[in-house]
């Protein structure tokens, strides 16, 4: 969802949605990217403030909600969680869902063709370097939070879409180690569902908005 200051509307709309149709579900998974950045578990933004309170009134309600990480909010921590009430999950992890074995990840992990962005994934995720940052006191991080996206953005106005797409070898190579029959994803923002085959049996993946 990527929710940030600059697009308050997103925020507003998904606030609904933790009100209204998520009540429903007998649970909410977010797979990663919630926030547009979140540079730890003492961010003060009052926007990210207002989003983690109504995850904390979801939660209260009796409705589990289970949150991973993603490439921009990497650094959600144990104190995240205890403010809103929600549980952090691995980056991937199976579920079952309505008796389906499924691989639910962020999706990042998968776009094995951008060698640069993996090496930073490899860094960015490491406990240590974490750790160091986060020792770096807030308004620091928020700068660095600033040139990341920045660079970000460079990056991927200069590779090819492809190259950021998912690999069809990383998902099949995925779906036979973990033995699933659906995999559900986001990160690439292309929607779709693809059906496959993998070990001679139909397979699923589903790609988030």
């Amino acid at each position: 969802l990527h929710l940030d200051a600059a697009a308050p509307e997103a925020s507003d709309q998904f606030i609904a949605f933790l009100q209204g149709d998520a009540r429903r579900a007998a649970a909410l998974y977010i797979l990663g990217d919630l926030f547009e950045s979140w540079v730890g578990d003492d961010d003060d933004d009052p926007e990210r403030t207002r989003v983690c309170a109504a995850l904390r009134a979801f939660t209260d309600g009796g409705n589990p909600c289970f949150v991973m990480h993603g490439n921009r909010d990497f650094l959600l921590g144990e104190r995240f969680a205890a403010r809103t009430g929600c549980r952090l999950l691995a980056d991937p992890v199976v579920a079952d869902i309505e008796g389906v074995r499924a691989l639910l990840a962020h999706g990042d992990l998968f776009c094995t063709g951008d060698v640069k962005y993996q090496q930073l994934r490899v860094i960015v995720r490491d406990p240590d370097w974490q750790r160091r940052l986060l020792a770096l006191p807030l308004a620091d991080r928020k700068l660095l939070a600033d040139e990341a996206r920045a660079g970000s953005r460079a990056h991927t106005s200069r590779v090819q879409p492809d190259i950021m797409d998912a690999n069809p070898a990383a998902i099949e190579l995925a779906v036979k180690e973990f033995d699933v029959e659906v995999v559900v994803h986001g990160h690439t923002h292309r929607p779709g569902v693809h059906e496959f085959t993998v070990a001679g049996r139909r397979r699923t993946r589903i790609v988030l908005g």
